[in-house]
C-alpha cells in the first residue's frame, strides 16, 4: 500500500491561504497514492478565535474539493483534521474519503488539550469505531489522543490494523511524539500514521517530523522539520509475520480492558 503524509506548513490566522495551499499540497500529494494523509486542524490552525465562522460542514465546500481530488485521484484521504459543526455543536473532526470521492467515515477527538484550552472550542468526540479501507480495518486517533494507550489498545482489539493520527504536535515535547508512536505502533503490532505540521503558534515551532511505523517499531518514513510530502510503501503481510510470531492481543486480560 503506498502512502503519502503531507506534513503542511499552517499559517496562523490565515484560513484562506492554509485552505488554498493544502488543497494544492493534497492533489500533488495524491497522484499514484492509495492513501493520503493530512496534519490536524490545517484550515485554520491553533488561531481558533472565529471558529464559528471558520467551522466547516460535511456538505461544505473544502470538503467537496477534497471529495474531487480523491475521484479524480483514486486515491483515498484522510483530510487531517477541521473544525467541523455536526448537529449544533463544533468539533475537532477527521474525515476519511474513499477512491470514490465519498465519505467513509469521521472521528472527532476525544481527549481535548487543556494546555491549549481546546475544550473552550471544541465539544468533545463521543464516536469511535474502525472502518474498512481498501479491506483493511482502519481507524483514527487526533494528536493529544496519543497519549492514551487505552484507547489504541480498545481499537487493536476491534481489529484495527492501522491507525492514523493526523496531529500539531510542537518542538519542545519532539521526542516525546517519536516514542510514543513507536509505542503505540509496538505494543499493538499494527502500523501507525502519524501526520505532524511544521510553522508556528504564538511562537512556538511545530515540530514536524511525519512517519510510518511499523508493527515491530520500525520508522518506514520520517520527516525533518520541513514542510514535505513523504511516501512510504507498506506491506500488510508484516502484522502476520510479528503476530505468528508474539500475539500480544491474543494474550490480553479482558480485566484490565473494561
Amino acid at each position: 500500500m503506498k502512502i503519502a503524509l503531507l506534513q503542511m506548513d499552517i499559517q496562523e490566522r490565515n484560513k484562506d491561504e492554509n485552505v488554498k495551499h493544502g488543497l494544492e499540497l493534497l492533489a500533488q500529494a495524491a497522484v499514484g497514492q492509495d492513501v493520503v494523509v493530512m496534519p490536524e486542524i490545517w484550515t485554520t490552525g491553533y488561531s481558533l478565535g472565529h471558529i464559528e465562522q471558520d467551522a466547516e460542514t460535511m456538505e461544505g465546500p473544502v470538503i467537496a474539493a477534497i471529495k474531487t481530488i480523491a475521484r479524480e485521484n483514486k486515491c483515498n484521504i484522510v483530510a487531517g483534521s477541521m473544525p467541523m459543526k455536526i448537529e449544533g455543536k463544533i468539533y475537532n473532526t477527521s474525515v476519511v474519503i474513499d477512491r470514490n470521492g465519498d465519505i467513509l467515515d469521521y472521528y472527532s477527538k476525544f481527549h481535548l488539550f487543556g494546555l491549549f484550552h481546546e475544550e473552550r472550542f471544541f465539544a468533545p468526540g463521543k464516536h469511535l469505531a474502525t472502518y474498512q479501507l481498501d479491506g483493511i480495518e482502519c481507524s483514527n486517533t487526533i494528536c493529544y489522543d496519543l497519549r492514551f494507550p487505552e484507547m489504541f489498545r480498545h481499537l487493536a482489539l476491534a481489529g484495527a490494523k492501522m491507525i492514523f493520527i493526523p496531529a500539531e504536535w510542537p518542538t519542545p515535547r519532539g521526542d516525546v511524539w517519536k516514542l510514543l508512536v513507536q509505542a503505540r505502533a509496538i505494543e499493538n503490532h499494527i502500523f501507525i500514521c502519524a501526520v505532524n505540521c511544521t510553522g508556528f503558534f504564538k511562537g512556538e515551532p511545530f515540530y514536524g517530523n511525519s512517519m510510518i511505523v511499523s508493527p515491530t517499531g520500525k520508522i518506514i518514513v520520517e520527516g525533518d522539520e520541513k514542510e514535505a510530502i513523504l511516501y512510504g510503501d507498506i506491506d500488510l503481510e508484516d502484522i502476520k509475520r510479528v503476530r505468528n510470531r508474539i500475539n500480544v492481543l491474543n494474550d490480553v486480560r479482558e480485566e484490565f480492558t473494561k
